[in-house]
């Protein structure tokens, strides 16, 4: 099992008014010149929001939601510290409530 740590807000708040996507392909850039694999997704309607255990998350979050999912703790603080108006978490996966960390519930997937 392991550990992801995740920021989610509204999908357009992420997706159109904060700069992430500057911010994800500056990360991209940065992994491929350390050679390292990629540790971060963008995932639009997240299936994990609908875990018993984050419920109280959902409820707080604008619909539709999006979150930056990551394996790395401290890059999701440092998401979490640019962008401010988001909410922060973390969830083991796979389990019987989130089988996939990075699945979606948009048709469009």
């Amino acid at each position: 099992m392991t550990t992801y740590y995740f920021v989610a807000a509204s999908e357009r708040f992420l997706t159109e008014e904060e700069p992430l996507e500057e911010v994800l392909k500056e990360r991209r850039r940065h992994y491929s010149e350390k050679g390292k694999e990629i540790d971060f997704w963008l995932v639009r309607q997240p299936d994990f929001l609908n875990a018993p255990a984050m419920r109280t998350l959902r409820e707080q979050l604008p619909q539709p939601a999006a979150a930056v999912v990551s394996t790395d703790n401290n890059f999701i603080t440092f998401m979490k510290l640019r962008l401010e108006f988001v909410l922060e978490g973390h969830f083991e996966a796979p389990t019987g409530d989130i089988p996939d960390a990075i699945a979606s519930t948009d048709p469009t997937d």
